[in-house]
C-alpha cells in the first residue's frame, strides 16, 4: 500500500520509512523542496535537497536562515534518502521548479509540486515521467478552467497611451512578465521594484534572457508615457487610488485583480486539460491531489482511476 510510504502531516507530506517530507511547511531533518514559492520552500531545515536556482532564490530570501546542509541536485540526477530513489524532473513551473520522483521498493510515486505545461522561456520546459501514483497540484481543476495564451493577455498593454503600475508575484511571475513585455510589447519601457531586481538578476545569472529592464526610478516614470512599472502586491494595492496611471494585475485567480484597469489572466500553475494530459502521459493509476480542490477531478476520474484527496 502506498500509504505505508506517505502521509500528510500539519507539517507537509511526510515519509516515515526514510524520514524526509515534500515541501516542509516547517524545518525539519530532511526536506526534498520542489520551488522556492514561500509556500513550499519554507528556511532552516538541517539537510535540504532541491535545484540550484531554487536554493540560490532561497539563500536570497532567507540568507543565513535558509538551511544548514545545502544537496544540489540537478534534473534527472537522482540520489537516496535511505532507501528511497529519488530524482527530479522540470515541473516548468518557475526557475528552478523540480517535479519529485520517488522509487520505493519498486514502486514509483511522483509529486509534481506546482507545475505548468505551457510554453515560458523564463524557466525549464516540463518535463512527462511516467509514474504508479501520483500527486499532483489541483490549484485549478475546475473544467471550467482554461488559461488563455500568455501572449494573447500581454499585448493587451498595447491599448494603453500612458503609464502602467503593473501587479505580478516578484518570483517567477515578475519575471515571465517581464519577458513577455519585451517580446511583444515595442515601445514600452520595463521598470521593476527594488523587491523584485534581485530575483531578475538571478535568473539572468542562470542565462534566462529577460530583455531589457532597470530598477525604478521616479524621474523615468515622470517623464515618460510608455513605462511599465512592476511591482509586488503589496505594493500595487497602494496605487488603487491613482489616477495618473493606468493598473494592471496579472494572475490566473480572479479575485486578486481589484482596482484593475485591466486585469490579465497570467498562470504559473496548470488548467483542468493540462491536469488531464499529465495524467494520461504518466500513465498513472493512482491520483492523489494536493494544493487545491480535487473533488471535481475525482469525479471525472471515477471510472478508470483510483483517486484520494489528501487534503480534504
Amino acid at each position: 500500500m502506498i500509504e505505508e510510504y506517505f502521509k500528510l502531516t500539519e507539517i507537509g507530506l511526510y515519509c516515515p520509512l526514510y524520514n524526509f517530507y515534500l515541501d516542509p511547511q516547517k524545518p525539519v531533518k530532511n526536506a526534498v523542496i520542489s520551488h522556492a514559492h514561500g509556500d513550499h520552500a519554507v528556511g532552516g531545515s538541517e539537510n535540504i535537497y532541491c535545484t540550484e536556482a531554487t536554493k540560490a532564490v532561497m539563500d536570497l530570501r532567507y540568507k543565513k536562515n535558509a538551511g544548514k546542509n545545502f544537496q544540489i541536485v540537478p534534473y534527472r540526477q537522482s540520489f537516496s534518502i535511505g532507501e528511497a530513489n529519488i530524482t527530479f524532473y522540470s515541473a516548468g513551473h518557475i526557475l528552478g521548479s523540480a517535479q519529485v520522483l520517488i522509487e520505493i521498493e519498486g514502486k514509483r510515486i511522483l509529486y509534481t509540486g506546482d507545475f505548468k505545461l505551457e510554453h515560458d522561456p523564463t524557466n525549464e520546459p516540463f518535463e512527462f515521467v511516467k509514474a504508479d501514483v501520483l500527486i499532483t497540484e489541483t490549484t485549478f481543476a475546475s473544467s471550467e478552467t482554461e488559461h488563455p495564451k500568455a501572449e494573447d493577455e500581454i499585448i493587451k498593454l498595447n491599448r494603453f497611451n500612458n503609464n502602467i503600475i503593473f501587479g505580478a508575484y516578484a518570483l517567477g511571475k515578475a519575471q515571465r512578465v517581464t519577458q513577455l513585455i519585451n517580446q511583444y510589447c515595442d515601445g514600452l519601457n520595463v521598470l521593476v521594484h527594488y523587491s523584485i531586481a534581485p530575483i531578475h538578476r538571478i535568473y539572468e545569472q542562470f542565462g534566462v534572457s529577460l530583455g531589457k529592464w532597470q530598477m525604478y526610478d521616479r524621474k523615468t516614470m515622470k517623464h515618460s508615457v510608455n513605462s511599465v512599472y512592476i511591482v509586488p502586491p503589496l505594493t500595487f494595492s497602494s496605487y488603487k487610488h491613482s489616477r495618473d496611471v493606468y493598473k494592471v494585475f496579472a494572475s490566473g485567480w480572479g479575485n486578486l485583480q481589484e482596482y484593475c484597469d485591466e486585469k490579465l489572466f497570467i498562470s504559473d500553475h496548470a488548467d483542468w486539460n493540462q491536469i488531464l494530459r499529465l495524467i494520461e502521459r504518466s500513465e498513472a493509476k493512482e491520483i492523489w491531489t494536493l494544493h487545491g480542490d480535487g473533488n471535481e477531478l475525482k469525479k471525472h476520474l471515477s471510472n478508470t482511476h483510483t483517486v484520494k484527496i489528501l487534503n480534504e
